[in-house]
């Protein structure tokens, strides 16, 4: 999702990004935007012109990657009634981090009537590398979201090489700070990609939230539908607290994840705005 410069041994970039989404005019705009390097956005978007209030916007950046104690992090606020789709340009490598992981930070705030449809690309994990991924994630009732995440493993020598590991936090809360659901995991490469994988074959791995109220969810026989057409392993269920749904998919490559995760993507995210997702064109 991110991409940074190469840096030194025991050197690592520190950045923040802040995109606050409001409803003005019948349209969604950004009241604010704090996009330090290598952040950058793209202007705007109207796909979907029978919505004018449902903005798309990417989320780019033109270095090459993350590197060891690279430190970013992403806060979106969705103010009352905004409604948007937040994607990136393209899927983003994560380097041998050595020992110094990088990490990434999401935060998400949604306000009551809000639409949040958060879609990051892949990210791709090369040999060495070591990921911490951190989303807390604030839900009004009534807000709406879908945010997704999702790895694969790559070595460019075709040699087999995992990567090191990816830590994986999430803490759904509302707006009073009560606790809707959580989630710890750390995966190793060589558990995840090894010759001894209990996986098997598959070496790439997606999760998607769909937050909404139970009537606004889509239907999960339709979502395991659409994994299972883009050849993806996937199951999802219900979150506790009535927060949604969780999905799971397991695919044998990169190529394969992103077209399940999109195929997932766009149910859910017919359910929620009434709409197909406009076409992004990369």
């Amino acid at each position: 999702m991110l991409h940074t410069g190469p840096m030194t041994a025991g050197a690592g970039r520190r950045s923040q990004a802040t995109l606050v989404f409001a409803k003005g005019g019948g349209k969604t705009v950004l009241t604010r935007q704090t996009v330090p390097y290598p952040f950058h956005i793209t202007r705007l978007f109207q796909l979907h012109p029978q919505k004018p209030d449902l903005a798309t916007l990417f989320l780019q950046s033109a270095s090459g990657g993350l590197y060891r104690a690279d430190r970013l992090g992403l806060d979106i606020e969705m103010r009352g009634e905004a409604h948007a789709h937040v994607t990136t340009q393209s899927a983003t490598v994560v380097h041998d981090t050595g020992a110094s992981p990088a990490r990434q930070e999401t935060r998400l705030d949604l306000a009551s009537g809000s639409l949040l449809a958060l879609q990051p690309d892949p990210l791709v994990l090369f040999p060495g590398a070591a990921l911490e991924l951190d989303t807390r994630i604030v839900l009004d009732r009534g807000a709406s979201a879908i945010v997704t995440e999702s790895f694969a493993s790559h070595d460019p020598r075709g040699e087999g090489r995992p990567f090191e590991s990816i830590s994986i936090a999430l803490e759904i809360t509302d707006r009073s700070g009560r606790r809707l659901a959580t989630e710890n995991a750390v995966v190793h490469g060589e558990d995840f990609a090894g010759p001894s994988s209990p996986l098997g074959s598959y070496r790439a791995y997606g999760s998607m939230l769909i937050l909404a109220t139970e009537a606004a969810l889509p239907d999960i026989n339709e979502l395991h539908d659409a994994m299972g057409a883009a050849n993806c392993l996937g199951g999802a269920s219900r979150l506790p607290n009535n927060a949604g749904l969780s999905l799971r998919l397991l695919a044998p490559d990169g190529g394969h994840l992103a077209r399940g995760l999109d195929a997932a993507f766009a149910t859910a995210f017919k359910a929620l705005s009434g709409l197909q997702p406009g076409r992004r064109r990369k």
